[in-house]
This record gives C-alpha cells, sequence and structure tokens, in this order.
C-alpha cells in the first residue's frame, strides 16, 4: 500500500468519527461520502446528502473539514457536493443498517 493509500485510508477512518446530527451513525456509515482524494495537503470530500432539503448540510460539511483538519497532513479541505448518482439505501454500510435498525429505523 502506498503512503497516499494509507493517508486515504485514514481519512476514512477519521470520517467514521463524523455523525450525522439526526442519528448516532458516522457519514461513512451512512453511505454519504463517494471518494476522498488528497494532493498536497489539500484534500477533497466527494459526497452527498439523503435528500436535497437536508437542513444539516452545513452542519456535516464542517463537522467533517473539522475532523479532516485534525490530521498531521491535511491544510486544507475542499467539500464537493453531488447528486448524481443519487443516495439511496443501497450505500449504507452493514454496520449502517445495523445501528438504524437499533434505533427503529428501517433501512433495506
Amino acid at each position: 500500500m502506498s503512503a497516499t493509500d494509507i493517508r486515504e485510508h485514514r481519512y476514512w477512518d477519521a470520517l467514521k468519527e463524523v455523525n450525522d446530527p439526526e442519528f448516532p451513525i458516522s457519514v461513512v456509515d451512512l453511505g454519504l461520502i463517494y471518494q476522498i482524494e488528497q494532493n498536497a495537503g489539500k484534500v477533497t470530500v466527494t459526497m452527498t446528502f439523503t435528500a436535497a432539503s437536508c437542513a444539516c448540510m452545513q452542519w456535516m460539511e464542517e463537522d467533517i473539514s473539522k475532523r479532516l483538519l485534525q490530521e498531521p497532513d491535511v491544510e486544507e479541505v475542499s467539500i464537493r457536493v453531488v447528486w448524481d448518482p443519487p443516495w439511496t439505501a443501497e450505500r449504507l454500510t452493514e454496520n449502517g443498517r445495523q445501528k438504524l435498525k437499533h434505533w427503529g429505523v428501517s433501512a433495506r
């Protein structure tokens, strides 16, 4: 595994600490993060939200940026929100499905 791959893996792990404000489930387990790229201290996160009308978008973006900026080699974070492909429950990780089930929310 290259140094770049190790860093990107570390960023994915860091984002597992960032929860959706409405459910105690990470943005990674919700399947909101599509891609993380790193280039010379700048990390670009490509992500989506469960709905275009999500009231928590700004908070989540700020939480993602704050968490990644705690990593020693991250100087700047850019968030790229995309709507294609749209989020579906298929993007949930197994861990995310189990947490939703625990909270009484069905996620097929």
